[in-house]
Formats: C-alpha cells, sequence, structure tokens
C-alpha cells in the first residue's frame, strides 16, 4: 500500500507519494501551451495537486503508427516499452521529481530523455530516479513536445512570435526555468543543477549550452551518445529551409492554413506525417531543432567553440548510432571543452548479438537492470552502481572521482573505459576498429 505525502510549495500545495528513502512527485505540470505556441510557465494552482501517477506522454507517430514489424522499432519496443502504458495528449509539459530523505538541500539531476526528437517519455522502463534520490541527489525527468507538435515551422508562427520552430527545446528551456525558480520546494539547491540527456535529450542540451540564455539555469551538463559535433547535414538549418517540408505536410493533410492545422485531429495528422515519411527522405532533417535566431542563435557550427563555461561529461557505447561516428565527435568535444568521457563497452547480455548498442548504457546510468529481460548479472550490477557513484559525484562538485574509485581524467587521447568485470574499468584507449567494426557490420539493433 502506497502512503502519500503532502508538501507545500510556492505554486501550492501537492501531493505525493512517499517511498524507502526518498519521496516522489509524478506528472507536474511545469507549463500550458497551446498547439503550435510557445510555452508559458506554471505559477499557481488550486486545491491540492495530485503527483501521484505519471503525466501525458506528448503524441507520437507510435501513438497510432507503432510499425512493430520493423525489427529495429520491436527491438527497442521490447527493451524500454514492453508493458508500459502510456497516455497520449498534447497536454504533456510535465515533469517527476524525486526527492531525497532528509534536510537538503540538495544536488539537482535533470534528465532529458532522448527519441530523435520524434518520440520518447520520461517514464520509459530504463528510467528511474530512485538510485539518485537514495544517494542524496533531486531527481527531475521532463517531458517535452515531439515531432510535429515540437519542431513544425511557418511563416505566421514567426511573424507572431519573432521565431518559429524549436517548441520542443524551448519546453525544455522552460522546464529548466521552472526547475531552478521551484525546486527548493522539493529539497534542491537552485545553485547546484546538473543537467543530463541521453541521444536527442543530448543534442538538445548542447545545443541549450550554446545560448547565453541558458547561463547559470545550470552548473554541469552530462551528454550520452550525443555529444560532439555532428556532420553539418544533420545540424540544425535555418527555420525557413524548412517551411517547405511543413508545407508538404498540410497539403498531405488537406489543410492549407495555420489555422486549420491547429484544429485538426491528431490521428488526421500522424496519418499525413505517416504519407509523407513514405514518399520523402529527408523527414528526420526537418524534425529537428532549427536556427530560430532565439534559442540557437546561428549555425552550430560557429557556435560550438564556444560553450557555457561549465562542467561537461560525455559517454558513448561501442555500437553506438554511427559508433565510429560519435566515438570521435565525443573525443574532440570532450578534449576542446576538458570534459570527463566513457567509452562503454559492455555488450548486451542475450542472444542478439547487438553489441552496446544505441541506449543499452541506459539501464547502467539508472540502476534498471532489474526492469529487464536481459540476463544482468553481479558484475553488470558493479558496473552500474560506479556510473551512478560517478555521476552523484559529479552532480555534487563537476568531479566524479571518488575515493573508492578508478580515477577518471579529463579525456584527451583516452576516455574512462567501461567493461566488465567491474575492477578492470580503468583510463585507456578506444578501440577504434571495433567501433567501425560494429558500424559497418551491426547497425541499428534488431
Amino acid at each position: 500500500m502506497e502512503n502519500f505525502i503532502t508538501t507545500q510549495t510556492k505554486c501550492g500545495q501537492i501531493r505525493g507519494i512517499h517511498c524507502d528513502g526518498y519521496d516522489k512527485y509524478l506528472g507536474i505540470r511545469y507549463a500550458s501551451a497551446e498547439r503550435f505556441a510557445y510555452a508559458e510557465p506554471v505559477e499557481h494552482w488550486d486545491d491540492v495537486y495530485d503527483a501521484t501517477h505519471y503525466g501525458n506522454v506528448c503524441p507520437q507517430n507510435r501513438t497510432f503508427y507503432e510499425h512493430l514489424e520493423i525489427p529495429e522499432r520491436l527491438f527497442y519496443h521490447n527493451e524500454f516499452r514492453q508493458g508500459q502504458t502510456f497516455h497520449y495528449d498534447e497536454d504533456c509539459l510535465n515533469l517527476n521529481i524525486f526527492s531525497p530523505a532528509g534536510d537538503g538541500p540538495f544536488p539537482v539531476l535533470v534528465f532529458i530523455h532522448g527519441g530523435g526528437f520524434d518520440s520518447g517519455a520520461n517514464y520509459d522502463s530504463a528510467i528511474d530516479g530512485a538510485a539518485y534520490a537514495r544517494r542524496g541527489i533531486v531527481f527531475v525527468s521532463i517531458h517535452y513536445r515531439v515531432s510535429i507538435f515540437g519542431y513544425l515551422t511557418h511563416p505566421d508562427i514567426r511573424e507572431k512570435y519573432g521565431r518559429d520552430g524549436n517548441f520542443g527545446l524551448d519546453d525544455q528551456f522552460t522546464a529548466l526555468q521552472w526547475i531552478k525558480a521551484n525546486i527548493a520546494d522539493y529539497k534542491g539547491n537552485a545553485n547546484n543543477i546538473t543537467v543530463m540527456g541521453q541521444s536527442a535529450g543530448a543534442i538538445s542540451i548542447q545545443y541549450l549550452s550554446l545560448s547565453p540564455k541558458c547561463q547559470g539555469l545550470y552548473q554541469r551538463a552530462i551528454m550520452l551518445s550525443g555529444g560532439g559535433m555532428f556532420p553539418k547535414f544533420a545540424l540544425p538549418r535555418p527555420s525557413e529551409n524548412t517551411h517547405e517540408y511543413w508545407e508538404d505536410l498540410m497539403a498531405t493533410a488537406g489543410v492549407s492554413t495555420l489555422d486549420e492545422l491547429k484544429v485538426l485531429d491528431t490521428k488526421t495528422i500522424f496519418t499525413a506525417i505517416e504519407e509523407l515519411k513514405s514518399r520523402r527522405k529527408d523527414n528526420t532533417y526537418n524534425t529537428m531543432p532549427v536556427v530560430d535566431g532565439y534559442l540557437i542563435s546561428a549555425p552550430v557550427d560557429t557556435l560550438i567553440d564556444h560553450p557555457l563555461p561549465i562542467d561537461y561529461m560525455l559517454g558513448y557505447t561501442n555500437n553506438d548510432m554511427y559508433a565510429i561516428i560519435m566515438g570521435h565527435i565525443s573525443h574532440k568535444y570532450a578534449k576542446t571543452n576538458h570534459a570527463y568521457l566513457y567509452y562503454f563497452d559492455i555488450d548486451a547480455p542475450g542472444n542478439d548479438h547487438n553489441g552496446a548498442f544505441h541506449s543499452s548504457d541506459l539501464r547502467y546510468v539508472f540502476g534498471t537492470l532489474n526492469a529487464s529481460h536481459r540476463p544482468y548479472d553481479a558484475e553488470d550490477t558493479k558496473v552500474s552502481e560506479a556510473m551512478i557513484s560517478y555521476i552523484v559525484a559529479f552532480a555534487k562538485t563537476g568531479d566524479p572521482n571518488t575515493d573508492h574509485l578508478p580515477t577518471w581524467k579529463p579525456a584527451g587521447r583516452h576516455a574512462l573505459h567501461i567493461k566488465k568485470p567491474a575492477g578492470a574499468i580503468a583510463m585507456g584507449p578506444t578501440n577504434w576498429f571495433k567501433l567501425l567494426h560494429n558500424t559497418l557490420t551491426k547497425g541499428d539493433p534488431k
């Protein structure tokens, strides 16, 4: 039987769940937004806010078209979403807070989920804040808008706001502002915040960390499988360069104006997106952040050498997306920014032979190995505990090193080589041949 707790905050009273060693508050609305409008932060609620269940997830393709007949889609469904229930609704700007027992204030760790800017949720089965809360860290995971609701561009939007696109990125920015203003009510230290993201979440953090608007919002950044200077074709383009794509989508959906699109039902929109994806090859590069002159003020390749002067940590896996490229850009970024870098080199146990596939490090990072179908062993648990301990130390001080773990030096030619047994973790060179081999022979997991 769950025990409930009611807490007084600046926004009003909130009801959460009391757990062993921490309290958790789920589905807290941090902002509201109409379709294709920028978010407005929540400052107050009436009555007692019920934060005892996870919040809505932004509608996305898999809401209507899961495509589990595609091996990669089925793989990730089984890996991270099997048996879970998600409620999809555009009223999705919510976050979860895991607050440690004790008085605080405690360091804060904010997680931004991945999903290619097109999908994802903040409570996939790999993601859980309990391990951090039990170690004296206030853990926060956020939802933001994805797909068309997160990244549509249109001249009418620019005319109204002076910018267009990047609704999802702006949601993250708004969430960080809300967290800084309100986290003290959950025993968090508003002046000691670390942001951590994976894949699209990591890429988002990198873009936010190129914006002076984020100065002071967080003191540290952790980017898993998404830090570094991507090839130019994968970088944000000026928003106006994506207008044609969204005009094609609108025509496919049978509407000609933004006002018509604003009231079109969600399934019709995603049915049109399905058709568009079937006949165009540039969908990924149009459903992602753009140079909007606001959060991304200029082309990323002109900003990348001057990120916020904060502490950085990066990581990648031996069969990451385009593993050889991810390894190269991660090393280059880490060396330039005196960052801590890890190379995760533990092939996922099981008979599918996908190596350390993209996202395979997440269960280690969150201590959720037991929630997986895979036959993880005691050494995997030890590696997970080490990774969590490194991240906790980094979130507290900006230095991941502790007395009981192998020394982790800022990256140069070497990275922290995370492998089994846990006692073998050490600074060392990356196996570039292995990265190339996996890139060429394994590709997407299946």
